[in-house]
């Protein structure tokens, strides 16, 4: 009987999935459709919702639209790390796109002068899709989305059109869908299993998230630092949509949630108005989804407080962004606490969300049109009371970091300047070409106040995301409030430092290891086979001062002539973005060229641990880090392989943030491998793992809490208030220790968003970088976690036989804008034998 009742259950099951495949399931009956326009069907081979769409059929579908459609044109505005098409449609009336140029022009100048009139104006919408590759029903209610748009007909879609510029973008994240949709459709069998156990419903390592180097690109919108986001935001500060909408899903037992999130967790930059709109905006979505009987819910959940993020980011920009969440099937089909949860149905909601958020742009349009328009008044009256007020910033020693964050400031098209000549402000050194002024007084003021302010008070304890990401921090550049008298021209073309060599020498070179991509060389030179060394002291020559870390090259008795390595030098220091000096005598003011206090340097060999058990993220994020930046090639280990590897092939191992650590035959396999000589560089919760297996001696710093006058229904809200959700915090160096040459300033903004806090070494010299007394910089942080981080250390150095492990309570490559602490880990790496 039970088999009877399970073959009848999937029957109906496929049945009922195959039903709501049909273009009929989706599509609002109230208009007519063109049948010269493609369904996607006919250009994909299957329905919507009975596969997942792969990205490349995504493409060839919005394609075979463009060709069709006098609504659609279409561009590729770049491709991802795996070469696939950043896609962009513009869709609107036949009649806007033969004056789109016009229209864009009148968009852009309603928010750079007092009047504007919004009577005759389109309304501006970009609509992104799965921006995390493995919530899928984003992309695939895309195809939906764009076939409505273009085949739909009657007056309804006529106003919309004539009223609307949509900006679409139907795959936020290609590679990331891809390799989702791989999974996905490998793993469907054609009886539809809903069993939550099947494999289908549980991806390999590292899912269909993130994209190709395993960064969430939720939040990179201010960041800035993979391709994908570039594309995007061009497009955004050239459009500057009123609207822009980020489809997403989350647990398959919730629902739909649309924005706004909770109104205690907004950021204070946000005007008011943005958020009575969003409501306004929800309204639309009630009503739509009510209509098909939905369930949903919202204000109760996510937040608008980190920039950063889709949703959050057009709200400094002068426009509106609306997140929403659907409850995921995280495959075809699957049980939930609401029943039978279907990839179709998924798909529907996420179709039905984007109509609805049309139909408001459309029902709202004057009122969100003068809503940008006065927030950007509003923008240039508080600019104009800066008058001449600026901020300057720059490192004297670090030319690429400096260009760098420039780079952010230019591609969210904030104007500055470079400075007329050397000058010191609040006892910082600011050098023509290594700094650069940032008027007040410009368009975009508010989102340089997003950018560069320094925030610890708020009105919420709760962050779903970081609660601080101030950009001179975490370029650890110095900066100061300062005026234009110190401007000089402002940087149209902005450029690295020109690097090379000074002069041929026959005896030596000496390179100062502060420039951001002094590592990138340094690797260039130890793969080349030359023999170069580091200073472990400071010292004079030619009437220069150099410090800890500098690096020395002979050249003499070394397997190239001196000719063949000035040439050398001199290219791979140009592509490097640094100076080479040359020295024609070992006789120094301090030690000199032969001493012993230059330690030869070896050419590292790095393997990072992955798979299961391993934080993909901060893996990505160092992996990215050597591979793109460093040219420093970088042996994934995979988790389930590391039984078998040959561990001897590597100088460096580098564990992140692991949650599963290795068993006890592969705990005493690495343990061998850092007695023979290896480095183990370990993050964040790996250290609990370290400690546990008695790798090395970890004195964590216990807290006691006890939750007093507490009820039950505030029980959650406590215990995230202890959470440390990302805030910054200082630290003191100890600059003659190699894990932090290249340092040029005694303190160090550190970014964290752990609570493992370690008791500072009884031995002062083994604590070369310590957390001062009172260390937050910007952030939240609990008192009771603020008073227990005070003085502890980020940072434990230990030795085991001939090699060592170094370990840090946090990620110092995070997110890929992280600069200021990523030559923690190249001095790790490089350095690793004088520690």
């Amino acid at each position: 009987m039970q088999r009877i009742a399970l073959l009848l259950f999937l029957a109906t099951t496929t049945l009922f999935s195959q039903s709501q495949t049909e273009l009929s399931y989706y599509l609002p009956q109230d208009v007519t459709y063109n049948s010269t326009i493609p369904t996607p069907q006919s250009i994909i081979g299957h329905n919507v919702g009975e596969w997942h769409i792969t990205h490349d059929k995504l493409v060839q579908y919005m394609y075979a639209l463009a060709e069709s459609s006098n609504r659609i044109t279409i561009e590729n505005r770049g491709k991802t790390f795996e070469d696939r098409p950043l896609l962009l449609l513009t869709i609107t009336a036949p009649q806007n796109h033969k004056n789109i140029n016009t229209i864009q022009q009148a968009h852009i100048n309603a928010t750079e002068t007092d009047t504007a009139n919004a009577e005759n104006r389109p309304i501006v919408v970009y609509q992104g899709f799965s921006i995390h590759g493995n919530e899928p029903s984003g992309s695939n209610a895309a195809l939906l989305a764009a076939y409505y748009l273009a085949a739909a007909q009657g007056t309804k879609i006529n106003e919309l059109l004539n009223n609307t510029v949509i900006l679409f973008d139907p795959s936020l994240n290609p590679d990331g869908l891809q390799r989702f949709a791989y999974w996905a459709n490998t793993n469907r069998s054609m009886n539809l299993n809903a069993d939550p156990n099947d494999r289908e419903y549980s991806e390999i390592w590292p899912g269909g998230r993130t994209n190709h180097y395993w960064f969430d690109m939720n939040r990179d919108w201010l960041p800035v630092q993979l391709p994908e986001s570039r594309a995007r935001i061009k497009t955004y500060h050239s459009w500057l949509p009123n609207i822009l909408t980020d489809h997403h899903e989350m647990g398959t037992n919730s629902s739909f949630f649309f924005q706004p999130g909770i109104p205690s967790r907004t950021h204070p930059l946000t005007p008011k108005l943005n958020q009575e709109l969003t409501k306004g905006i929800a309204t639309y979505h009630a009503k739509a989804l009510d209509k098909i009987g939905s369930l949903y819910y919202s204000e109760e959940s996510f937040d608008d407080f980190y920039y950063g993020k889709g949703s959050t980011f057009p709200d400094i920009n002068g426009g509106i962004g609306i997140l929403f969440e659907q409850a995921s099937s995280r495959g075809h089909i699957q049980e939930s606490d609401n029943g039978i949860l279907t990839f179709p149905f998924t798909i529907k909601n996420q179709f039905t969300a984007t109509l609805s958020t049309l139909a408001a742009a459309n029902g709202m349009r004057k009122e969100i049109l003068d809503y940008q328009h006065n927030f950007f008044k509003n923008a240039r009256k508080e600019a104009a009371k800066e008058g001449k007020n600026a901020i300057v910033f720059g490192d004297e020693k670090d030319a690429a970091k400096t260009y760098h964050l420039a780079e952010i400031l230019k591609r969210h098209h904030i104007s500055f300047h470079d400075i007329k000549s050397d000058f010191s402000e609040n006892g910082k050194n600011y050098k023509k070409g290594y700094s650069y002024v940032v008027p007040k007084n410009q368009k975009n003021t508010r989102l340089i106040n997003a950018m560069f302010e320094k925030r610890t008070t708020f009105k919420d304890s709760l962050f779903y995301d970081i609660s601080a990401w101030t950009f001179p921090l975490a370029f650890n550049v110095d900066y100061t409030e300062t005026t234009t008298a110190n401007a000089g021209n402002i940087v149209k073309d902005l450029t690295h430092k020109q690097g090379g060599v000074t002069v041929k020498s026959d005896y030596a070179y000496l390179i100062e290891w502060n420039e951001y991509y002094a590592p990138k060389f340094l690797n260039e030179v130890l793969k080349k086979g030359l023999r170069a060394k580091v200073s472990m002291k400071s010292f004079n020559a030619n009437g220069k001062a150099y410090d800890y870390g500098t690096l020395m090259i002979p050249a003499k008795n070394q397997d190239m002539t001196p000719s063949e390595i000035y040439t050398f030098l001199n290219t791979i220091a140009k592509k490097s973005h640094l100076t080479v000096d040359a020295v024609t005598t070992g006789l120094n003011d301090g030690i000199d060229l032969g001493s012993n206090n230059f330690r030869t340097l070896e050419l590292p060999k790095v393997a990072i641990l992955v798979g299961d058990g391993i934080t993909s993220y901060d893996a990505g994020e160092i992996w990215h880090l050597l591979d793109t930046r460093y040219d420093i090639i970088a042996t994934k280990l995979d988790t389930k392989n590391f039984r078998r590897a040959d561990l001897s092939r590597y100088t460096t191992i580098i564990m992140v943030n692991s949650y599963a650590g290795l068993d006890d035959d592969n705990t005493k396999k690495i343990k061998t491998w850092i007695q023979n000589g290896g480095t183990l560089v370990a993050y964040k919760n790996a250290l609990r793992w370290i400690n546990s297996k008695k790798l090395m001696t970890i004195d964590f710093k216990k807290s006691k809490r006890v939750a007093k006058n507490i009820s039950f229904e505030q029980r959650s809200n406590y215990n995230g208030a202890q959470v440390i959700g990302g805030a910054i915090f200082e630290t003191q160096l100890d600059r003659s220790h190699p894990i932090n040459f290249g340092y040029k300033n005694e303190k160090l903004p550190i970014f964290r968003n752990s609570t493992l806090f370690i008791k500072a070494d009884k031995n002062s010299y083994n604590n070369p970088i310590q957390y001062t007394k009172a260390p937050l910089l910007s952030g939240y942080i609990s008192k009771q976690n603020l008073d227990s981080i005070s003085s502890t250390v980020p940072l434990k150095i230990g030795n085991l036989g001939r090699g060592n492990i170094i370990a840090f309570t946090d990620n110092t490559n995070f997110r890929g804008f992280w600069y200021g602490t990523n030559r923690l880990l190249m001095n790790a790496i490089f350095f690793r034998e004088e520690m």
